[in-house]
């Protein structure tokens, strides 16, 4: 992106403020819960801008010490289910379960944060 320009998490945040606090005081009904769902998929995209690849390596570097292999996330996930389906990783390894549940709670903290508050 040229230097000249906002970073894509500033733009997005100038957006979702607007959207929330002057557009959506005004609406009510269905247009103001299209208003919220395009609020919602907007700190999506932000969240994503600002931990999505932290949390992509993190991910990565899990999968490569489970697996013993090098790879992009994705051929490491991929080869993950392959050697789960061939029983060649354990449903009950417990490295296997710390990367599943660090999984979740990764994407949890792009898709939506409020539930890892309880």
């Amino acid at each position: 992106m040229p230097s000249g320009l906002p970073k894509p998490e500033i733009l997005l945040q100038a957006a979702i403020a607007y959207l929330r606090e002057e557009l959506l005081p005004t609406l009510s009904g269905y247009h103001a819960y299209q208003v919220r769902v395009t609020i919602s998929v907007l700190g999506i995209l932000q969240r994503s801008f600002e931990k999505g690849a932290a949390l992509d390596a993190d991910e990565r570097q899990r999968l490569v010490e489970l697996l013993g292999a090098e790879g992009s996330r994705t051929a490491l996930n991929d080869m993950l289910v392959e050697r789960i389906s061939k029983d060649e990783v354990s449903l009950d390894d417990p490295q296997l379960r710390d990367h599943i549940l660090r999984s979740l709670d990764e994407a949890l903290q792009i898709n939506n944060p409020k539930w890892l508050k309880n």
